[in-house]
């Protein structure tokens, strides 16, 4: 992993992340998909899986993995209002951890986020193409993410049911499903 300085945005900062913002992101990946009540944004999957989403030696492997980055974005004030990850996988980006703090969904956020991590992908790796995997039957959020330039590629995976690291499993219908956009 190659760490950049901070780049600033607007009024957003993106970052690499440090050993010290682990807590802040377990907190915000937290409630991005697995919030309930206040915490609850349109992105929730609670109603799909329960329990915890990630720890924080889960986001630490983010970090440390090999070809991944783990970006932080901050808002004016400094503190962690989103966060991705991209590794790079040959000439492609693999794209996840994908999480905005719920009270400030729906309001562009969002967008302006992915498009910096695919601006980020073309320029650090050269990437050509950006990948995801999305839980199949989030409807929503792959509407979503076709609005942003994906596209189903009707390649599932399995979801690793009796992995407590992922949670709890609701419903015994769930594989990922991914999505790829051509980049610049």
């Amino acid at each position: 992993m190659s760490t950049a300085p901070p780049r600033p945005s607007g009024d957003l900062t993106y970052r690499d992340a440090a050993d010290a913002d682990v807590p802040a992101l377990v907190g915000l990946v937290q409630s991005a998909y697995r919030g309930d009540g206040d915490e609850r944004g349109w992105t929730t999957e609670s109603h799909l899986i329960g329990g915890r989403r990630i720890d924080e030696s889960g986001i630490r492997e983010v970090m440390t993995a090999e070809n991944s980055r783990l970006i932080v974005v901050t808002g004016d004030d400094g503190g962690v209002i989103a966060c991705f990850q991209l590794e790079r996988r040959a000439d492609r980006a693999y794209f996840g951890l994908f999480a905005v703090r719920p009270g400030l969904q729906g309001n562009g956020l969002g967008r302006r986020v992915i498009t910096e991590a695919e601006q980020l992908a073309v320029q650090a790796w050269g990437a050509t193409a950006m990948e995801m995997t999305v839980i199949s039957v989030r409807e929503d959020l792959i509407a979503w993410y076709e609005r942003r330039g994906y596209r189903r590629t009707g390649s599932l995976s399995p979801f690793p049911y009796g992995s407590e690291r992922h949670g709890t499993p609701k419903r015994d219908d769930l594989v990922f499903e991914q999505l790829v956009k051509e980049l610049g």
